[in-house]
């Protein structure tokens, strides 16, 4: 499981703009999921080849009441899921009295914590984190968020030790079959799916070995063909949680999502698509995991509103256009046998090998029909294309002034390699490469007299 570093510090300390340069975004693919977990962002990160999730909180405060508690309980939750909890301080401020609050909190935890001194750029570090000293957490660790500053050296010191899987960890085995996670929000009937797919009388948990935060891996067999589910969606309850319902917890499913081939993203019929809903499943996409999207509890749908349901999926969810929605009822069995079919069919997709030539040839063909615009008067040059990996797929296109295709091409020609390979069900990544000029340098190796007389052929070709 990717390891997970939490934000936390008094409020107006620099936790959202280091969020920001740690996942390399601005709020643009995070999950902010209100009321649920107020105030709490969620997004992966990446140093070098260490992927990690980070989830910035909310500012803790002494004497929370209302809203302010309601963030400080979403805080307090996101420290326990922590593997390594990054305390942001203000050098500005010196080490005040909310600070040590801070402090006591994350002691009474028992976590692992690192002291961070944010917006110390120009400062020596010593000096910068000097005052910090007394919250008694080690070597505070100077940094400028804002400027990109000692943060490199700040996330090398946080994943130090921690378990950080390879990047083949997701790869399908004989014994495991494809990996299956089931992810949404609460009530939506995960626990049912999850019990129609198995059985009751086959429900066996285990845990597998190495993983943490409860993450629960099941294997089943369906038709032949082995799975091994990732179970979010409480089969086995978290002991610390005290409500009686069932809980979301964010943090399990982005890890979930991340073990998966396939996930399944489960809503249901009776509630509109919520700002939850949106946020998670772009979070798979962001990913590249297969999606599939089941609308549970179908059969409690009038037929009279059932096309308004539709419409409003396509509306709500548009950058999910690539996968597929079914319209099930796990309760009773109805459309549970043609979701895993999908399942099947969005596995293949992730993980099908695209030769080279067949690729080059639907690259020339999508070219023909619509080339790309020109930059300053000259064409872009698209020459041919190759498999870069799998789950996703992901397509490298080489050629010329590739670093000016607008973002409307890039989607174009994802969606002609999606039709012709068969890719349903899984996000297809296109990456631009420029070609090598051979040439490049050349003219440095010139004599004075060879380059001015090429200057002189260059300036009489161009007045024709």
């Amino acid at each position: 499981m990717l390891p997970v570093i939490a934000l936390v510090g008094r409020p107006n300390v620099g936790k959202s703009t280091l969020f920001n340069v740690l996942t390399g975004t601005r709020d643009a693919l995070v999950a902010d999921l209100p009321g649920l977990t107020r105030d709490r962002q969620y997004g992966y990160g990446r140093v070098d080849d260490t992927p990690f999730i980070v989830v910035d909180t909310g500012g803790l405060v002494a004497d929370a009441e209302g809203v302010e508690a309601l963030m400080a309980r979403q805080t307090l939750r996101a420290i326990e899921e922590a593997d390594r909890v990054l305390f942001l301080v203000d050098v500005r401020d010196g080490c005040t009295p909310a600070d040590l609050f801070v402090a006591q909190t994350l002691r009474r935890l028992g976590r692992d914590v690192l002291v961070v001194v944010n917006k110390a750029e120009g400062l020596d570090g010593a000096t910068a984190a000097a005052d910090f000293h007394q919250l008694g957490f080690g070597e505070p660790h100077a940094i400028s968020a804002a400027h990109n500053r000692g943060v490199r050296t700040l996330l090398e010191r946080a994943l130090a030790g921690l378990t950080v899987p390879d990047e083949g960890a997701a790869a399908a085995t004989a014994e495991e079959g494809i990996r299956v996670a089931v992810i949404g929000r609460p009530n939506v009937g995960k626990s049912t799916l999850i019990n129609r797919l198995l059985g009751e009388e086959r429900l066996v948990t285990f845990d597998q070995p190495g993983t943490t935060r409860d993450a629960v891996f099941i294997p089943f067999e369906r038709d032949g063909q082995r799975y091994t589910l990732i179970d979010t969606a409480g089969v086995r309850r978290r002991a610390r949680i005290e409500e009686a319902v069932e809980k979301f917890s964010v943090i399990k499913a982005l890890q979930a999502v991340d073990s998966a081939h396939v996930v399944i993203g489960v809503i249901d019929a009776h509630e509109t698509v919520a700002e939850q809903d949106a946020s998670l499943f772009g979070l798979v996409a962001e990913r590249g995991r297969a999606l599939l999207i089941a609308v549970n509890k179908w059969d409690g749908i009038p037929p009279e509103k059932r096309q308004e349901i539709r419409t409003g999926l396509d509306l709500r969810l548009p950058f999910l256009d690539f996968a597929p929605i079914h319209f099930i009822s796990a309760l009773h069995g109805s459309g549970v046998g043609d979701l895993m079919h999908s399942v099947n069919q969005a596995y293949a997709a992730a993980m099908r090998e695209m030769p080279t030539p067949e690729l080059t040839r639907v690259l020339e063909t999508a070219v023909a029909q619509h080339p790309p615009p020109l930059v300053r008067g000259r064409r872009i040059k698209l020459r041919y294309a190759h498999q870069g990996g799998r789950n996703p797929p992901i397509i490298v296109v080489h050629g010329n002034q590739v670093q000016h295709v607008p973002d409307a091409y890039r989607r174009y020609l994802a969606g002609v390699f999606r039709r012709n390979f068969r890719l349903e069900g899984t996000p297809v990544r296109v990456e631009f490469r420029s070609d090598q000029n051979p040439f490049e340098g050349r003219r440095n190796l010139l004599t004075p007299r060879q380059r001015r007389k090429r200057e002189r052929m260059i300036k009489k070709r161009r007045r024709g």
